[in-house]
């Protein structure tokens, strides 16, 4: 953990110039660890995130985001250690939050209809509901597509909707996993833009991703996670001016971080 420690200063001396406040930071996980099948995936992982920024969790394939993401949200309880947010279990804290997996699950509904349902199953009372969904649709660029069956949408597009459907429920924290993955460039740039409004909106956004560029697009600060294992956690231009691990080093360099 000490290359976590060296790099956390340089992440804290540059982002607690203006701490922008936020009711559900910060996160706190601490020496958390999940195996499976005999298999260490999570190791001994401990950070802190506080608000004010778009945390992008990076790192090659197999490095155990989609797994850290899924502990944040409670959906996993960790082997080992402690995920608190403000002071919140994950499962309590998860009515607070919104999570878009990479292969979203659409409704055999309108598209409309996916984002209404959506408000429904979560209480919101019937008037609002379209309201709140044409809302949500207009953010995402999909209004002309409020008619057409969801299942038919491209996939740039359903995965906008994904987003526009977690959005519209007004969550402090959205998660993202690995949000343009398989996506052509012009998608991804929508859903890049989509990221960008939602989290101007008032959302924190909390995302991952093996792709390099978009890291370097979207995050004002990195969490490099390298076999389980959290490397690096710091500012986005630190991060790449300057990685302080190999492995990092490797990785954003277009080298195999072995």
């Amino acid at each position: 953990m000490a290359e976590v420690r060296a790099t956390h200063d340089r992440r804290a001396a540059s982002t607690d110039q203006a701490p922008a406040a936020h009711p559900l930071m910060p996160l706190e996980v601490h020496g958390v660890g999940f195996a499976a099948g005999g298999k260490q995936i999570i190791d001994n992982v401990s950070f802190t995130i506080r608000g004010g920024a778009r945390t992008v969790i990076l790192g090659p394939n197999g490095s155990g985001k989609s797994l850290l993401l899924r502990l944040l949200h409670g959906l996993l309880a960790p082997a080992s250690g402690r995920i608190s947010w403000a002071g919140l279990s994950p499962a309590r804290a998860r009515r607070r939050q919104g999570m878009v997996f990479q292969r979203p699950v659409m409704l055999r509904r309108s598209t409309l209809a996916n984002l209404t349902h959506a408000l429904a199953v979560h209480g919101m009372p019937r008037a609002q509901r379209r309201e709140q969904a044409r809302r949500a649709l207009a953010v995402a660029g999909l209004e002309d597509r409020a008619r057409q069956p969801a299942r038919t949408l491209s996939g740039g597009e359903q995965q906008r909707l994904a987003i526009a459907r977690a959005w519209a429920l007004e969550p402090e924290v959205l998660l993202l996993d690995e949000p343009t993955a398989n996506l052509d460039p012009e998608a991804t740039a929508a859903i890049e833009a989509l990221v960008r409004a939602v989290e101007a909106r008032g959302t924190r956004i909390i995302m991952t991703t093996h792709d390099i560029g978009q890291a370097r697009r979207l995050a004002t600060e990195v969490m490099f996670l390298h076999r389980g294992r959290l490397l690096e956690h710091d500012a986005a231009h630190a991060f790449f001016a300057g990685p302080a691990t190999p492995a990092a080093a490797s990785f954003i360099g277009g080298g195999l971080p072995l």
